[in-house]
């Protein structure tokens, strides 16, 4: 067991920003992995009250209302945080308030280390589906539908995606724009370069486990085919920490148990230092 100081896990079980089948697995999934998560670090886990109820899909957002609802309870949960925030999730969409929040109370040097085999950068407009997962980056960086849009939002160009390797069209072109920096593998030396390159003096950790190679952990909800080992993952974490980081987010894991989950102990303990790194560092 890893044991830190103030820090919270916000377990939140949300799955109607996923429209897959597999999105059904994900309130189990995130249960499961926070319940290890909080043996692993030493810490309770909070469980965020979120609505299982559909709703309809509104200017190409599918369960508007829904998300909206379950938005509220997420902000509420962190209205008075007492160290940094390890988010669990449930679908990608839970990402959009704690990234929105770190972005609001750390300032515009804020960067954001995006290791997801997608890079969620699609909008309303450009959505083969209208689920918010794939959305979430693009909305925190100020762009798409006006409700979901931060503000204030990221910098451009202090986004940096690893591991990233099934783009749709629209999410394409947005890079090409110059809205996210684009580090294609999950290499130590390739990441921290580009990390540096950000300028960004805090930075937040996301982690969708899809970015994990489904030939050695499979319990996601979209997973594509490649992508890199639980050992290249924590050999990245481990390389991290120049650039503190103030928060972080785990997403779309479908577990059923702990057993599933075990595998990403030595994952969760890197996070943990990072995390425990920025709880002990200046106040800045």
């Amino acid at each position: 067991m890893v044991y830190l100081g103030a820090m919270l896990i916000n377990a939140v079980p949300q799955r109607l920003g996923s429209l897959v089948p597999n999105s059904a697995k994900l309130p189990g999934g995130c249960r499961a992995l926070a319940g290890f998560a909080g043996e692993v670090l030493g810490q309770d886990v909070h469980e965020v009250p979120i609505g299982g109820a559909e709703s309809s899909t509104v200017d190409g957002i599918a369960h508007r209302e829904a998300l909206v609802a379950d938005r509220a309870s997420q902000l509420l949960a962190l209205e008075a945080p007492e160290g940094p925030v390890l988010t669990i999730g449930g679908d990608c969409g839970v990402e959009h308030v704690p990234l929105g929040v770190a972005r609001f109370r750390h300032g515009d040097g804020l960067g954001v280390l995006w290791l997801d085999a997608h890079p969620d950068l699609n909008t309303a407009e450009t959505s083969p589906s209208g689920a918010f997962h794939g959305m979430v980056l693009r909305s925190a960086l100020g762009d798409g539908d006006a409700e979901f849009a931060a503000s204030p939002a990221l910098t451009p160009g202090r986004a940096v995606l690893a591991g990233t390797r099934s783009f749709d069209e629209g999410e394409r072109a947005a890079v090409d724009d110059g809205l996210a920096v684009l580090a294609g593998s999950a290499d130590p030396e390739t990441v921290l370069a580009a990390l540096a390159a950000t300028g960004a003096d805090r930075l937040y950790l996301h982690l969708d486990l899809d970015v994990l190679d489904p030939a050695e952990f499979a319990a996601v909800n979209y997973p594509e085919d490649g992508g890199i080992t639980v050992t290249a993952l924590t050999r990245l974490l481990a390389a991290l920490g120049d650039i503190p980081v103030i928060g972080a987010g785990i997403t779309e894991c479908t577990a059923a148990d702990r057993g599933e989950v075990a595998a990403l102990g030595p994952v969760l303990a890197e996070i943990g230092r990072l995390l425990d790194g920025a709880a002990s560092g200046p106040p800045g």
